[in-house]
């Protein structure tokens, strides 16, 4: 695809969607703390757009079309999942969204790359809004986590979530670090909290597991708080960590050799 004054393919970053106006207003700012890291990592000038898959516009295809309705198109679009585990909306439902897309859109050629999650460096956002809410990271041994993410209906999910507490107990040496749900599975925050308190917990606190504020994050924090967590942090948000593994994926699907389910190119009708 050739871009007038691009060096970069652009990327289109597809979010959940929230009527919460202070989702999209963090994702607004994220992708702005991209671009800003961007230009500081090799990928000066890259365009990067937002759709949403609900709630709130844009639509994926509105992006797309008018990606395609810019120049000839002789390279791919590198769309990325805005999410932070892999479940439904980035196997099942992003991947139909493209799929029309590339049927409505002759000649457009769509490379679909990986979700936020999980990584290492979510660890280290983690990490970073945990300081922000108050928590000493020197007294991490002394400290129970709970790591609270939205839940899903499929299992293999969860259980990344539930690898991801064990990886951050065995990085950052938390007492411990059990999962919860603020949805669709057990335990809730409420219960992880209350769990942990009982089996001798002195200090409990919470990592929001989320990407941005809204009814989730909102009843994670006053649903812990209610059960004796010391603090809850804020959701990932706009963390130049999750903006670096944002450009870090665009680097692996811009390198990836094409497959079938992620890169076709559409004869022009």
């Amino acid at each position: 695809m050739r871009y007038p004054h691009l060096t970069h393919p652009p990327l289109v970053a597809i979010a959940h969607g929230s009527r919460d106006p202070r989702a999209g207003a963090t994702v607004t700012e994220l992708l702005g703390v991209a671009r800003e890291r961007a230009d500081q990592r090799g990928l000066a000038g890259l365009d990067i757009r937002t759709a949403f898959l609900d709630h709130a516009p844009p639509a994926p295809l509105q992006v797309l079309n008018a990606i395609a309705g810019q120049a000839e198109r002789t390279a791919p679009v590198i769309v990325l999942p805005l999410l932070l585990t892999a479940a439904y909306h980035s196997g099942t439902d992003i991947p139909g969204l493209l799929d029309e897309a590339q049927a409505a859109l002759p000649g457009l050629r769509i490379r679909y790359g990986a979700p936020l999650g999980p990584h290492p460096g979510l660890l280290r956002a983690l990490d970073r809004r945990l300081a922000e809410a108050g928590q000493d990271l020197a007294r991490a041994g002394q400290t129970a986590v709970v790591l609270a993410a939205a839940g899903s209906s499929h299992p293999a999910a969860n259980a990344v979530i539930a690898q991801l507490a064990a990886d951050w107990q065995a990085a950052r040496g938390w007492l411990a670090v059990r999962p919860a749900y603020a949805s669709a599975a057990a335990p809730t925050p409420e219960q992880a909290v209350a769990g942990l308190i009982r089996d001798g917990a002195r200090r409990v606190v919470v990592a929001t597991y989320l990407l941005a504020p809204g009814r989730f994050a909102d009843q994670v924090r006053d649903s812990s708080l209610a059960a004796g967590a010391a603090t809850v942090s804020a959701p990932l948000g706009a963390a130049p960590e999750v903006a670096d593994v944002l450009l870090e994926r665009y680097r692996e699907a811009s390198r990836a050799r094409p497959a079938e389910r992620y890169e076709r190119q559409v004869s022009v009708r």
